[in-house]
């Protein structure tokens, strides 16, 4: 399989008006990435609040009730991504977003309010229907929406959005933990994740459907009305509008699971895009933003000095984000995982000599944060950006929705297995937890060497057709 970089020939850079139009679109789009973020990142400080009895004001959890609140969110995003993607196929992207607001809200209050373990697991799961709709909607919704020259920056624009969600629930642990005298700090941190669902479903009734979702329902005189209002060049509309009919022509004579089992290439998409989601949770990335707490405590720093710790990976997410967005535009998809990948395993590999080997005192714990920094550092600024890029490029128009929901859905499973194994395992084999994510990463390293091709410089139509080329099985000679 080739990996080379396509030809240096991608479109002149927007001009102001699309820059202006669609960046604010992908603004109001990233408020479910920003409620995702603080959904998953939230949970960290509310743990050791929920773990007092009842009588104190938590819900007395247990390791294993930590494990199960804790994935019940990952596991409902894992069926919401699913849902969601045939929902923005058949409905629109757009309208898809609006009712997963909704959804949003209803989660966030039912977890405040929470009177019980198997209340607070049920809204969890409802809350993660929303987290894993967002998660495979708004990366799709964005990259229709751009133009080829800003779809990286600004699909990737989501990824900052989630990490600033979870910078913003760290620092907010942290203050109210300092400052709130109250048994049920933990509820008041929960209740301020429905402020960006609001902000999302209001925001949605602001912007304009999908050309590309217009136009593969044939929509054709929408869909350009849609392009005439975030493009300026006739030029690009009438190549983008040639491009979308051209291929409906092709795609509309098969659609469904039916053009998915029955297309060896579309096929082979649907388990890269598996196997990348494999990859970017068996970093072990999320047994940092759900556990790092309880991995510092366990070297001997206490509950609030442990949070306020944690406030670090928030802050290092969001500035590795920061430079990933200014990389992506200049390096390619696999150059960026495949260095992500190597920092990956040289830091698990240093997390857990350091908690091995190192005795017991605060430079041991100083040490293992920042070996948890490094490692967020490599995961966030060339891991998590592409991933959530590719998510919403590789899969063909007419399945786009259903085939990333698909992919998602999976990548949520596999954080659910993280998030429910991670703490059981940290019991059971300690320090040599991270030595496995370290092997199975190296794995991961050579699976994208051999399996991803670039996908650098293209239009979403243009990719589309390379893919095929590329995944068809060739005829021997």
């Amino acid at each position: 399989m080739s990996s080379a970089v396509p030809p240096a020939d991608a479109p002149a850079p927007p001009d102001t008006k699309e820059s202006r139009f669609v960046f604010k679109v992908a603004i109001v789009a990233t408020m479910g990435a920003l409620a995702f973020g603080y959904d998953t990142g939230v949970i960290s400080g509310a743990l050791p609040f929920m773990s007092a009895p009842p009588l104190q004001g938590g819900l007395g959890l247990t390791p294993l009730t930590e494990g199960i609140v804790t994935s019940a969110l990952v596991f409902g995003a894992a069926v919401g991504s699913l849902m969601a993607g045939t929902l923005s196929d058949r409905f629109g992207r757009r309208m898809t977003l609006i009712w997963l607001s909704l959804v949003f809200m209803i989660g966030a209050l039912g977890t405040t309010l929470a009177p019980s373990v198997e209340v607070m697991v049920a809204m969890r799961f409802v809350l993660g229907l929303a987290v894993g709709g967002a998660s495979s909607t708004v990366p799709v919704f964005i990259a229709e929406m751009a133009g080829p020259s800003r779809r990286a920056r600004l699909v990737t624009q989501n990824e900052l959005m989630i990490v600033t969600g979870q910078l913003i629930a760290y620092v907010l642990n942290a203050v109210l933990a300092h400052y709130a005298n109250s048994p049920d700090v933990w509820r008041y941190m929960l209740a301020i994740a429905a402020v960006p669902a609001l902000l999302l479903g209001v925001g949605m009734m602001f912007v304009p459907p999908s050309p590309r979702w217009l136009a593969s329902k044939n929509r054709m005189d929408e869909a350009r009305a849609v392009l005439q209002q975030i493009r300026s060049s006739d030029k690009q509309i009438e190549t983008e509008m040639a491009d979308m009919t051209k291929l409906n022509q092709i795609e509309h004579e098969q659609a469904g699971w039916s053009a998915v089992l029955g297309t060896p290439w579309i096929k082979k998409l649907l388990w890269l895009g598996i196997g990348l989601g494999f990859m970017a949770q068996f970093t072990g990335v999320n047994a940092f933003m759900y556990f790092t707490p309880i991995i510092l405590q366990s070297t001997g720093l206490g509950t609030n000095a442990a949070l306020t710790a944690t406030i670090g990976n928030g802050v290092v997410a969001v500035i590795a984000t920061f430079i990933g967005i200014w990389l992506i535009g200049k390096h390619g998809r696999r150059s960026m995982l495949m260095s992500g990948l190597t920092g990956v395993v040289v830091m698990q590999f240093a997390l857990g000599a350091v908690l091995l080997w190192m005795p017991d005192g605060i430079t041991r714990s100083y040490a293992a944060l920042a070996c948890i920094l490094c490692f967020l550092l490599c995961m966030q600024m060339l891991i998590a950006p592409v991933y959530w890029l590719l998510m919403s490029e590789l899969f063909p128009m007419h399945l786009r929705g259903v085939l990333t929901g698909t992919a998602v859905a999976c990548q949520w499973i596999f954080n659910a297995i993280v998030a429910l194994l991670f703490p059981l395992a940290l019991a059971q084999f300690g320090s040599a937890t991270f030595f496995l994510f370290a092997a199975i990463n190296v794995g991961s390293l050579i699976f994208v060497a051999l399996r991803l091709p670039e996908t650098r410089g293209r239009s979403l139509e243009g990719l589309e057709k390379f893919l095929e080329k590329e995944l068809t099985p060739r005829a021997k000679a």
